[in-house]
């Protein structure tokens, strides 16, 4: 698809590619040098009304949700790692990282086997998140114990940040979506290099 170029976009795009960089997001990881739009926010200017309320929706769950830094970046990465989306688990990490996951912590999410040194209330966001990658449910025993230990309004959290950012997945692998450059392949997917790019 084509990256847009910042003076290409029409009024209804402006609007959407302002508001987006005038929100609460990292304004350094969101263009490259030429203030194009990186990752799936390009794509979500091809219908700027669905593509801003796409992007508000991932603001709420970031920086508004229930969810601790933590705890949403487990989820994020868990769905990363679900979805073999090495953009996503590239984009999150620093986050992770920040938030306090070890490396060891990180190694074991990557290869999809459990986390060491997890609190309850995390270990359980993680296994709600495996298992509505896996089943696209929950059962009933999985969300009597998360809505017990964490709050129905933290699972609805979950929730939706699962459906988020597997719908950022997609897009991601739908438009052919590369690697910033410096970026390497974690699942073995091969990716279009950024040059490539329209």
């Amino acid at each position: 698809m084509p990256w847009f170029r910042p003076e290409e976009l029409d009024e209804e795009q402006r609007r959407c590619y302002d508001e987006l960089l005038g929100g609460p997001r990292d304004r350094s990881v969101l263009t490259d040098a030429e203030g194009r739009l990186e990752g799936a926010f390009n794509a979500r200017l091809l219908d700027p009304p669905v593509g801003t309320a796409i992007q508000q929706l991932g603001a709420a769950l970031r920086y508004g949700s229930r969810i601790g830094d933590r705890q949403r970046e487990l989820v994020i990465l868990t769905v990363a790692v679900a979805e073999r989306c090495d953009y996503e688990w590239h984009g999150h990490v620093p986050g992770a990282r920040r938030a306090g996951l070890s490396e060891q912590q990180l190694t074991a999410l990557r290869a999809g086997a459990p986390v060491p040194g997890l609190s309850d209330d995390d270990r359980i966001a993680c296994e709600v998140a495996a298992e509505l990658l896996r089943d696209n449910d929950l059962c009933d025993i999985s969300y009597a114990r998360a809505a017990a230990a964490l709050g129905l309004a933290t699972l609805f959290d979950i929730v939706s940040l699962v459906g988020h950012y597997r719908h950022t997945a997609l897009a991601l692998r739908v438009w052919r979506v590369p690697l910033r450059a410096g970026d390497a392949a974690v699942f073995g997917g091969s990716h279009p290099a950024v040059e490539e790019r329209a």
